[in-house]
C-alpha cells in the first residue's frame, strides 16, 4: 500500500467512525499532505519504505523551514495517528514513529483579557452594529461557556435547556458534555433569541445574519474585529475567550477538576496551564499593589 492511500483510509476513518471535527480532519490532511509530498520527492511513497531514519531525515526538513516546535509536533501528531492506524490495522509489521519523541517545546502562558474589556466590546457593538445581539451572544458563549469555536457554531436549539440552565456541548472525539450557563449569558442568550427566533429544536442555535450556520472564519474574523479596538493583546483569536474563561474561574477559587470538565479536556495536565497563569497574575498584582513588594 502507499502512503497517500493510508492517508485517504485514514480521513475516512477519523471523519465517519470516529466523527472528529471538520476543523481537525482539514489539519490533518494538510499536515499529511505536506509529508506524502516528501515521500513523492524522494521516491519512497510505499509504506514499506517508510523508516524511522526516514522520517527523521523529513523532521530535519521542517526544523530547517524554521518552523516552531508547536507546529512541527502537530504535523509529526498527524503522522503518528495515521501510521498507528496503519500498525493496527495490520498495514505495516511495525510503526517506525515508536521510538521517536515529539520536540519539546516552552509552552506559553495563554493571555488572557478582563470582562470588564467583554463589557467595553458589548457597548462598542450596541453602537455600531444592527444585529449586536449576535456579537454580544458570540462573545457571551464563547466566554461564559468557555467554549471551542466549533462547539459554538455545531450548537443546536435544542442543545441547550434554559430552565436548567446548562447547555449539551458536543466536544473533541464526539464526547457530549453538560456545561452550566450563567445568569448573564442566559440573559444575552434570550435577547438574541428574542431578536432572531428559532423555528425548530433541530435549527442550529447561532446563525449569521443572512440565517445560515455560523462558521468560524466568521467568528475568528468578529472577536479580531473587537478585541482590536479594545485590547493590544497579540493573539486575538476566539480561543483567547476560553483561556480567559478558565483562568477567571481558578482566579475566584474553581476546583482544578471542575474546570477541566467545563472545558472538556481529556487530562488533567491540559488544564494545569492555567494555574500557572493565575499564579502569574496573582504575583503582577501582588508587585503592583504590596508596599513591601
Amino acid at each position: 500500500m502507499k502512503i497517500d492511500e493510508l492517508a485517504e483510509k485514514y480521513l475516512t476513518e477519523i471523519k465517519n467512525i470516529r466523527r472528529y471535527s471538520d476543523n481537525t480532519i482539514k489539519s490533518y490532511r494538510t499536515d499529511l499532505g505536506e509529508f506524502i509530498s516528501y515521500c513523492i520527492e524522494k521516491q519512497k511513497t510505499e509504506l514499506s519504505a517508510i523508516t524511522e531514519k526516514f522520517i527523521k531525515s523529513y523532521l530535519m526538513i521542517l526544523s530547517e523551514k524554521d518552523l516552531d516546535k508547536k507546529s512541527i509536533a502537530r504535523k509529526l501528531a498527524a503522522l503518528r495517528s495515521t501510521l498507528k492506524y496503519a500498525f493496527q490495522n495490520d498495514l505495516i509489521n511495525e510503526n517506525p514513529l515508536s521510538f521517536i519523541s515529539n520536540p519539546k517545546s516552552n509552552r506559553k502562558l495563554p493571555e488572557v483579557v478582563s470582562t470588564n474589556l467583554i463589557l467595553q466590546i458589548y457597548e462598542l457593538a450596541e453602537e455600531s452594529e444592527e444585529n449586536s445581539e449576535l456579537v454580544k451572544v458570540v462573545f457571551e458563549l464563547l466566554y461564559g461557556c468557555a467554549l471551542r469555536v466549533s462547539e459554538l457554531c455545531d450548537l443546536k436549539y435544542s442543545s441547550v435547556d434554559m430552565k436548567r440552565a446548562q447547555v449539551r456541548v458536543l466536544g473533541k472525539g464526539n464526547k457530549m458534555r453538560i456545561v452550566p450557563i450563567g445568569e448573564k449569558s442566559l440573559q444575552i442568550l434570550s435577547e438574541y433569541l428574542l431578536k432572531n427566533p428559532v423555528n425548530s429544536y433541530d435549527n442550529y442555535l447561532i446563525r449569521t445574519k443572512k440565517n445560515d450556520k455560523l462558521y468560524p472564519r466568521l467568528v475568528h474574523r468578529m472577536i479580531n474585529k473587537y478585541l482590536t479596538k479594545v485590547s493590544d493583546i497579540k493573539k486575538k483569536s476566539p480561543h483567547i475567550l476560553r483561556h480567559s474563561a478558565a483562568t477567571h474561574m481558578l482566579d475566584n477559587g474553581a476546583d482544578l477538576r471542575a474546570v477541566k470538565e467545563i472545558l472538556g479536556h481529556e487530562n488533567l495536565s491540559t488544564t494545569q496551564i492555567y494555574t500557572h497563569v493565575s499564579i502569574e497574575r496573582l504575583k503582577s498584582t501582588y508587585k503592583k499593589s504590596h508596599p513591601k513588594s
